[in-house]
Parts: structure tokens; sequence; C-alpha cells
């Protein structure tokens, strides 16, 4: 069993240190918000340090899990950020969705200080971290993933390594343009339907057992259809998310005009009032279209 840290207990944070612990690891957390760490040592038995760098002392892995670039910065090379009590030969695996730059640059200066990092974005949402079976994209040296893999599944159903630094987050950029496109299509499907006069329950069985069946027309098929989306990954985190691809896209030279697009359309959800709502709401910004 590892000695660990856990930096950022949010919605994904909390139950991925909580299952490191389930695991038997030595867990100390840190967390912005410091009632939320006490809460989490009183639940799980581990231990809530005052900075990151009180949590990353002494520590074999160190995992984070915050918001963005800017928070990343701050909890590992800020004022009383984690890389500054990294130990040499360490492993610091950041679970952030972030900028492939800002992975590189962490790596960097990872490196200058004896230690090693991984950007390991995941996949799976908060009932993923709930369970345990989050998909876990890597960048970095093998060495270096292949000591992190046994604790990272702790938490994960499935983990590879893509490439060097910045592949992690690369990959998940991946994942975001598929999953935008995905839930319009599938929004304008069934928003269809329903205007056609159709049972979209009765549409989505039928029609998910074959070519069009996708995780979005199962799990978010339903609720969509109901007009329910007090759940799942935030369309406000998700514009997040889709601003990191489309800065990504000009710096590489890729076209993605469909997650342009989609991009748009989230922002006229937040317009109405869903920043928080889930992504799948998509299709009640069509409802509105129609006079709904």
């Amino acid at each position: 069993m590892a000695k660990c840290a856990f930096i950022g207990l949010g919605v994904m944070g909390y139950p991925m240190a909580g299952h490191l612990a389930a695991k038997g690891h030595e867990v100390t957390v840190y967390n912005r918000t410091a009632a939320k760490a006490e809460a989490w040592a009183k639940e799980h038995g581990g231990t809530a340090a005052p900075t990151p760098a009180a949590a990353a002392d002494g520590a074999e892995f160190v995992f984070a899990c915050v918001g963005n670039d800017d928070d990343l910065r701050s909890v590992t090379t800020g004022q009383d950020g984690a890389f500054a009590a990294v130990g040499t030969d360490a492993v610091f695996v950041d679970h952030t969705t972030a900028s492939a730059d800002v992975a590189r640059e962490l790596a960097a200066a990872a490196g200058e200080h004896g230690f090693h990092f991984i950007d390991a974005p995941v996949s799976g949402g908060q009932a993923g971290a709930e369970n345990g079976v989050l998909t876990v994209m890597c960048g970095g040296g093998q060495a270096a993933y292949d000591r992190a893999e046994p604790v990272i599944a702790a938490f994960a159903k499935s983990c590879r390594l893509m490439g060097d630094s910045g592949a992690g987050q690369i990959t998940k950029m991946v994942n975001q343009i598929c999953i935008a496109g995905l839930v319009q299509a599938l929004s304008e499907g069934l928003n269809f339907a329903q205007k056609a006069g159709l049972d979209g329950h009765a549409v989505v069985d039928v029609i998910s057992k074959g070519a069009a069946g996708s995780w979005q027309m199962e799990n978010r098929g339903p609720t969509m259809l109901d007009d329910k989306f007090d759940f799942g990954f935030a369309v406000d985190w998700m514009r997040k998310d889709l601003g990191i691809v489309l800065d990504e896209a000009r710096n590489i030279g890729a076209s993605v005009p469909i997650t342009a697009t989609v991009d748009q359309f989230y922002q006229d959800v937040q317009n109405m009032g869903g920043g928080r709502w889930d992504t799948s709401s998509l299709i009640r910004r069509l409802r509105r279209l129609d006079g709904e």
C-alpha cells in the first residue's frame, strides 16, 4: 500500500480519494474549503492537511483534481503549492481536465524538482467516480505510469498511457469533441421523435439496440425525454472543456466545426439559466426554439 495525497475534493475528487483509502492506501487530503477535507478525513479515516504542500510532504503519489489551469497552477507551483514538497522520484498524477500546455509546463517543472508528472484526465462523471469505474487517459513517462497505474486502479475500470506529457489531455479533448456532437445529434433525434408524435422512450428502447446506440442514449435519453437535468456533468464544465478543445484546435490547425457550433449552443443553454444543468439539456434549447 502507498502513502498518497489527494488535492481537490470536489464531486470527483472526494469519492476518488475515498476509493484510495478503501483500498488500504494511507491518504492525506487537501481542499480549498477546509471543512470538506476535515469531513472527508472523518468519513474515511485519513488526514486533512492545511495546504497542498503539507498534503504532499512525504507522499509517494500525489493526486490532484481541481477546476482548471489556473487552479492547477495554484495548488502546484503557487504559494504553499505541492511542488515545493513533493519528494524526489515521487509521482504527481493530475486528474484535472486542463490544457495540454499546462500539462507539459508542469511536467517540465516536476522534472526540475526530481519527481514525475502524469496528466491523467478522467471520463465517467460523478457516477463513475463514486462507483470507482472511471476511464483514465494518461500522458507521461512509461516507468512513472507503471508505478502509478496499480494505485489509480482503486477508482478506475480502465487506464492507459497514451503518449508523452500532454497526451492524456489531448485524448480527453477527443472524448469531449465526440460527446458534444453526439449529445446534439441525440437531442435533435429525440426532439424530432416527440414532435412527430412517437413514444420517445419506445424509440430509445428500439434504436439503442442498433447502430445508433451509445452510452449517452442509454443513460441520458430517458431523462432527456422526461426533461430532467438536475444531475450529471454541468454545462458550465463542458464549456470550459470545449474552450480548451477550441484553443488546442487553433494551435494544431485542426478543423472542429461541429464542436464550435455546439459550444455556442451550450452558451445558449447558459443564457437560459442552465449552467448547472447536465450537458444533455441541449434538447431543452431545441424545445424553446420550437416554441414549447
